[in-house]
């Protein structure tokens, strides 16, 4: 029994005295705290890219927006304009100004329609599929 003892002091004194010391703690307290301010800090570099992410979403939506607004305006200008009531009364009252002649035109017949399509023309190109290397030169040197 007095050799369990022993063996247990021993590692009792182990532990206090080699493990335990001041500097021992110091030290596992001072990596902890490094490790903890590491990750605080990926958190935060994180946070903050998620959030440019999402203001530059917004910044481009924004933009946007003001060229659909702006759009609208011209098109309300546009409709507002003595020019487009003036289309819109000769192309839906048959309206015209003094001195002119209306002529009503028949409607186009198919064969009128598709007396000058245009033939398709192919055009082939080069489809071969270049390495990198080859791709640079080619850029760099056209």
């Amino acid at each position: 029994m007095s050799g369990v003892k022993n063996k247990l002091r021993q590692i009792k004194y182990r532990l206090k005295h080699d493990f335990l010391s001041i500097e021992n703690v110091v030290l596992v307290f001072s990596i902890v705290m490094c490790l903890v301010w590491t990750y605080q800090s990926i958190v935060a570099m994180n946070r903050n890219w998620e959030l440019t992410e999402r203001l530059n979403t917004d910044n481009k939506t924004l933009q946007l927006l003001k060229v659909e607004v702006e759009t609208a305006e011209l098109e309300n200008e546009y409709y507002e304009s003595e020019e487009y009531q003036e289309l819109m009364a000769r192309k839906l009252l048959d309206k015209k100004l003094p001195g002119e002649n209306m002529v009503k035109m028949p409607q186009n017949s198919d064969v009128a329609k598709n007396k000058h399509k245009t033939v398709a023309v192919t055009v082939e190109e080069n489809t071969k599929e270049y390495s990198n290397p080859e791709k640079w030169l080619r850029y760099l040197f056209p």
